[in-house]
């Protein structure tokens, strides 16, 4: 079960989460950088992709966190705190589908 800090698996799901963040903002800010050098080199279709994919990946990154988060609970068997994070996960889906449909892009 998810134990006070310092536990093995508490450790364990920090160091997870820690490389899904510097993951998703390495990632993220190697796109940004690479649009806006390709966007100051007039290179538009490329550096419009890369600058919406580096955003799209930083949106994502704590989204991200939320599933590993609950996969892990869901592996320890800590069904309280998997079924808050899957809440917050339905929530952060909720959102961004309400914000694409009342932006008519559904």
């Amino acid at each position: 079960m998810s134990g006070k800090a310092g536990d093995p698996v508490s450790t364990r799901l920090e160091r997870i989460i820690g490389v899904v963040l510097r993951a998703g903002v390495v990632i993220s800010s190697v796109c940004l950088a690479a649009g806006l050098v390709l966007s100051l080199a007039s290179i538009e279709p490329t550096a419009s992709f890369l600058l919406n994919i580096g955003i799209v990946v930083l949106l994502a990154t704590p989204v991200s966190r939320v599933i590993v988060s609950t996969v892990e609970y869901v592996v320890e068997r800590d069904w309280t705190f998997a079924t808050l994070t899957f809440v917050v996960l339905l929530e952060l889906i909720a959102s961004a589908v309400a914000a694409l449909v009342f932006n008519r892009k559904l």
